[in-house]
């Protein structure tokens, strides 16, 4: 290609995403585009929710390649969003299921509660900027595998093999990057029923902050070649790419917020309770397109809470199967969760007291109510509540969690639990001090 080509189209490239970009930004304060609303607060949060995207695009637009996957953060500290989970490390690589790949594993002296490798055929959630992309054969997910059947060995590391099916003889962690469905891809009516991967993802869960390491992953093609040299093609490629998927995130979840959680009320005008309704929960449900995917053993519920000055909310859960992994978390109306570092704005089984009659109470309260199972919402009036629990065997229906709510005055915490003891300044920073390294090791660069 000649210079003066080569110039021009990374110039229109770069012009293209600067126009995305911009319609990224739109949607922090332009009503159409149903942006979170509220307080000042909410406004400048968005500015660096907005920027969470543009880290992660980076990320995926220029260094996500299926022919060299790397693991890289879905989510974390500089990118938040999606009402994530504060106990995760949530992970990602690009891959192709019509190739076969290698996944190594290597635990440390405590790995983490829960681990969890998911295999889809499709975009990433939000990529395509539409809730069209929820219809019910636009993603398939071709396998999954969790901790409780990772063969490991004597030092806590494992292999498991990425393939379109399982080899002759091998008999170890395997995972299968191909599925035939019954039925072609909605937007190809005359398409294949073989739908082939397109990424993995997982999920490690934390549990005992103060002494859970991350387990060590590397992913490897085994075909994989010396990658061709770099040229302005495909520059181009991945800078309008770049714009496109903070755009399609920022718009995605917009619209996710307003029009199926229903967060700022119904949006056909009626009266009735909306998905995510105001200072309770909506009923446990089981991951699905309509909670955007999320973790496949996952139950979830959820609900928004909005409290006054010198209002608390007590949640109330009954767990009658103990599950892999419990928490429960809260989250500004950009789906941001708060500052889990410096704020115990989340609480999992481990970190959480039960009461005495097996009910786990929580105090979600703008200021310290001095009980141990208290949420900080920040100073935040309002957000999202979002307790989980996964199984990799789900219960019955009817042994599912149960949660409830309901709000109170402040001064009237105590007359409304059980004898509850009171934690002491001391201990709360410590507790914090706890979150603080831990966050620092679990996003640790070297």
């Amino acid at each position: 290609m000649r210079s003066d080509d080569a110039r021009a189209l990374l110039r229109g490239a770069w012009d293209e995403m600067l126009l995305e970009l911009g319609r990224a930004r739109d949607a922090i304060d332009v009503a159409e585009l149903m942006p979170a609303q509220g307080s000042d607060r909410n406004l400048a949060e968005g500015y660096r929710y907005l920027m969470g995207f543009v880290h992660s695009a980076v990320e995926r637009a220029f260094f996500d390649d299926p022919k060299l996957p790397t693991f890289r953060h879905a989510l974390q500290v500089v990118n938040k969003g999606t009402i994530d989970n504060p106990d995760a490390i949530y992970f990602f690589a690009g891959i192709d299921g019509q190739h076969s790949y290698v996944i190594r594993g290597e635990a440390g002296r405590k790995p983490p509660q829960y681990l969890i490798f998911e295999v889809t055929s499709g975009c990433m959630a939000g990529d395509t900027g539409s809730l069209t992309e929820l219809r019910p054969g636009i993603k398939a997910r071709t396998g999954d595998l969790d901790s409780t059947e990772i063969e490991v060995d004597d030092a806590g590391n494992f292999e498991i093999l990425l393939a379109p099916e399982r080899p002759s003889g091998h008999s170890g962690n395997f995972i299968s990057t191909h599925r035939r469905t019954k039925r072609p891809h909605p937007d190809q009516a005359d398409g294949s029923l073989d739908r082939y991967a397109t990424y993995v993802s997982g999920r490690q869960l934390f549990y005992d902050w103060a002494n859970e390491e991350p387990v060590h992953l590397t992913i490897e093609r085994i075909d994989a070649q010396i990658p061709a040299a770099y040229g302005p093609e495909v520059a181009a490629e991945q800078v309008r790419r770049f714009g496109e998927l903070v755009r399609g995130q920022m718009h995605f979840w917009n619209e996710f917020n307003t029009v199926l959680l229903e967060t700022y009320g119904k949006r056909d005008g009626s009266d009735g309770e909306r998905f995510m309704p105001r200072n309770k929960f909506n009923a446990p449900n089981a991951a699905s397109a309509a909670t955007g995917g999320g973790q496949s053993t996952n139950i979830y519920a959820g609900g928004v809470y909005e409290l006054k000055p010198d209002e608390v909310l007590i949640v109330e859960t009954r767990v009658p199967v103990e599950p892999q992994y419990t928490g429960i978390a809260l989250a500004n109306l950009w789906g941001e969760s708060l500052d889990f570092a410096n704020h115990q704005c989340s609480l999992n089984g481990f970190q959480s007291e039960i009461d005495s009659d097996g009910v786990t109470r929580y105090i979600i309260a703008h200021r310290d109510p001095g009980v141990p199972n208290w949420l900080d919402t920040t100073g935040h009036p309002e957000g999202f509540m979002s307790p989980r629990w996964s199984y990799s065997q789900t219960p019955p229906t009817e042994r599912w969690p149960t949660v409830s709510a309901k709000k109170v005055k402040f001064a009237e915490i105590r007359s409304h639990l059980p004898p509850t003891r009171t934690l002491s300044a001391e201990e709360r920073a410590e507790r914090i001090r706890d979150r603080r390294l831990h966050v620092q090791r679990r996003y640790r660069a070297f």
